[in-house]
């Protein structure tokens, strides 16, 4: 199906560009770095652009040194539901919570901070992982009268991936720019099916949209 042309109601949202998220960074995205020309190619063309920081604090429920636990192959049972566990990172005012320098996008209007509440995590930009607790995003989405939004950043299948599955269930048409992400890709398991092939089929049921750049600025 050929996309609309951009227009005053649509939004880019960058996701977790952060240094903690790429090469070098304590939970590095294979090739991060890689997509950041395009995001910033990509973004001249919108008007409106929002970014988003993880933004934790020391000792998250997210943290596999706050259990003792391993890091990517051990979750626990957070009382919103299995918690896959993480090297720290993201920590509130460290650099590697920092925005990459690379980024280039003046004419960003807002950046979101998530996951700063200490016992939840938050892959969504639009709710917390318990499904329920609200950034406030959407309601500021509508309040300007956006509402078709398009995804890029990290990663393809947590952030990214969570947060266009929200945007879709909340009501704004949800597409992700497929070559403008980098996922961590978590193998399947015993217990889990593997992180890509599980969001790929959550946005098939939920009408979320994957798409090229190219395709977009055709």
């Amino acid at each position: 199906m050929a996309l609309r042309p951009l227009n005053s109601t649509d939004a880019l949202l960058v996701i977790d560009m952060q240094l903690d998220f790429l090469p070098g960074g304590a939970l590095e995205v294979k090739g991060g770095d890689e997509i950041i020309p395009g995001i910033n190619a990509l973004a001249a063309h919108f008007d409106h652009v929002i970014l988003t920081q993880d933004w934790h604090p020391r000792g998250h429920i997210s943290f596999a040194s706050t259990h003792h636990k391993q890091p990517f192959t051990d979750t626990i049972q957070a009382p919103y539901g299995a918690q896959t566990l993480w090297p720290d990172h993201c920590i509130q005012g460290t650099r590697g919570a920092e925005l990459h320098p690379g980024l280039s996008i003046p004419h960003a209007e807002l950046i979101l901070r998530k996951g700063f509440r200490k016992n939840i995590d938050s892959y969504s930009a639009f709710t917390e992982n318990d499904g329920v607790t609200p950034t406030g995003l959407a309601g500021y989405l509508r309040e300007r009268g956006l509402t078709r939004l398009f995804f890029t950043g990290l990663a393809y299948d947590f952030c990214v991936g969570f947060s266009a599955l929200a945007a879709a269930s909340l009501g704004f048409e949800s597409i992700v720019i497929e070559d403008l992400s980098r996922a961590v890709n978590l193998p399947a398991s015993s217990d889990r099916t593997g992180t890509v092939d599980a969001t790929n089929r959550a946005f098939a049921a939920a009408g979320v949209q994957p798409i090229s750049s190219t395709a977009l600025l055709t």
